[in-house]
């Protein structure tokens, strides 16, 4: 029954609050081409299109009069940890069964330092450690007990697939937390490894090695406070995989199926890794921006809603993008150095900025934030900095409401709610849906594991319910493969030079979707009470 209070309380409150204002698309699509523009150089972080991002975010919010969200100030400032690798001055190469293989960085192999030193050499066996999962509630450890201390260890992406016997097994088809890449280094990490050598496949990754290879090309980030990983974190091609456990006296296929039950054991490979590692490290100051619009309701007014974003995304710089991605073949991107990315995430934080300016003139009973994360694309390192030193505090935090790469085709019948039922926040947007004439997106599947990598994640573990609003698929207009097509398009321009903005975008179903969003944080404001979590978080 208590479940059942915020749904009929958000359903009470959708009947006699008025509606609320209307997201404009005009500011939208003028925050859009000015946030996607080449200007702020991708907005990378760590870069200057970063400052020049804050700058603008912290400004706007200030000229539509909402109050600094860390007292004086817009900015909360985010403590970070960078670490490029040199890839001309380190070589790793792999020795056993008579033969040395050194793999081509870039095109065969990245890697990059999960510790702060500039500096670090190499030499340790190498053992095959299946999907490097140790879940006791799932009763799987693919570690074994065994002694891994400054061992390198190659193992598979994703996790073992569900049986018949057990549908169920890592939340069947959806990828659970263990299946996470980032999950696999602190888990070797936490066994002594010295290494982690992940192997990669577009089926297992759901994404091409062309989205692996410009991220880890890249400075890549950590937050300064946070715990330090193995020495080596690296990612090779399945083809170069196949071949290095051949030459250590083994088959990948082999051992891959193996790897798919509870009795595997790690396998000692004849190959021994070694070789040094350069990197670049330095301290970085980066920031979250955030605005209050007060509450009005003399006790709700110290709880909070909050409406996320983040504002960074790949940034610019030659060792991205040289020879590295089909789509710069495209006519008008031969050269192209800056990820601009648009969609990914210039389109959330647009759509916040236009919410901001309707919220300005609707207070709710609750306080409203509008936050722009930093540093999502290294791992929601903004997010998660909020999480841990918040400006509100969290349990006076109603809900976090997310926006990530919205639907740049047309106006859709439905709207995306995944993850919905992990939190009566979701019946509150099923019944803000309904009352929109909007039907909820069918739930797909999350074999790439969304829930987990957006900054909606880092609120659901500290203790706040938390949604990623998503866009519909069932499009409203007259050619309808032509709009599919379009938003399956979008796939080849994912973490790519192409990701730019289009001034010929139809923004209806950018603005329906902030609408949407928007909506529900009103009816949560307005809510006499805080939405509950309903599953294990």
């Amino acid at each position: 029954m208590r479940f059942l209070l915020p749904i009929l309380a958000a359903s009470s409150l959708l009947a006699q609050v008025p509606t609320a204002p209307k997201v404009q698309e005009g500011p939208l699509r003028a925050h859009l081409a000015f946030l996607a523009d080449d200007l702020l150089e991708g907005r990378g972080t760590g870069q200057r299109g970063a400052e020049l991002t804050v700058r603008y975010l912290e400004t706007q919010l200030q000229s539509l009069g909402l109050r600094p969200g860390n007292g004086a100030s817009y900015r909360q400032p985010v403590a970070l940890l960078g670490l490029k690798t040199l890839p001309g001055r380190s070589t790793l190469s792999f020795l056993g069964g008579g033969a040395c293989a050194t793999p081509k960085f870039g095109s065969e192999i990245v890697f990059g330092s999960g510790l702060a030193q500039a500096e670090q050499t190499f030499d340790a066996p190498m053992v095959f450690v299946g999907f490097g999962i140790d879940a006791p509630e799932w009763r799987w450890d693919d570690y074994k007990g065994l002694d891994l201390q400054g061992k390198v260890l190659l193992m598979l992406v994703n996790e073992p697939a569900p049986t018949p016997e057990e549908p169920g097994l890592f939340e069947g088809a959806n990828l659970s937390a263990y299946g996470r890449w980032t999950k696999k280094f602190e888990m070797a990490a936490q066994h002594g490894a010295a290494g982690v050598v992940l192997v990669h496949t577009t089926p297992s990754a759901t994404y091409g090695w062309a989205v692996v290879r410009p991220s880890w090309e890249a400075e890549r980030f950590s937050l300064a406070a946070g715990p330090r990983g193995t020495g080596l974190q690296c990612w090779v091609t399945e083809e170069v995989a196949k071949a290095l456990v051949k030459q250590g006296g083994q088959d990948l296929d082999a051992l891959r199926a193996k790897a798919q039950g509870r009795a595997f054991r790690p396998v000692a490979l004849d190959l021994q890794l070694k070789g040094t590692l350069h990197s670049e490290v330095r301290s970085v100051a980066q920031f979250n921006v955030a605005g209050v619009v007060p509450g009005t309701d003399p006790v709700l007014k110290d709880e909070l809603v909050i409406y996320s974003a983040h504002w960074d995304h790949l940034g610019k710089g030659p060792g991205l993008a040289v020879d590295a991605h089909p789509p710069q073949a495209e006519p008008g991107h031969e050269g192209d150095t800056i990820y601009n990315g648009a969609v990914d995430n210039a389109s959330g934080c647009a759509a916040l900025l236009a919410m901001a300016q309707a919220a300005r003139h609707a207070p709710a009973k609750r306080s409203q934030m509008f936050l722009f994360v930093c540093a999502e694309e290294q791992g929601l390192l903004g997010s998660r900095a909020y999480a841990e030193a918040p400006l509100w505090p969290l349990a006076k935090t109603a809900a976090d409401l997310n926006l990530d790469s919205l639907n740049f085709v047309a106006p859709t019948r439905d709207i995306g709610l995944p993850f919905r039922e992990r939190s009566t926040l979701g019946e509150v947007a099923e019944a803000v849906a309904k009352s929109s004439n909007l039907t909820v997106a069918p739930t797909r599947p999350d074999t790439g594991g969304g829930y987990f990598r957006s900054d909606h994640y880092s609120f659901v573990q500290a203790g706040v319910p938390a949604l990623s609003v998503g866009g519909g698929r069932d499009y409203l207009g007259t050619d309808l493969p032509a709009l599919k097509a379009k938003a399956s398009a979008y796939g080849k321009r994912y973490h790519q030079v192409t990701d730019e903005y289009d001034s010929t975008w139809d923004l209806r179903g950018m603005v329906q979707q902030a609408q949407f969003t928007f909506d529900l944080g009103q009816a949560v404001a307005n809510a006499p009470s805080k939405p509950a979590f309903k599953t294990a978080r």
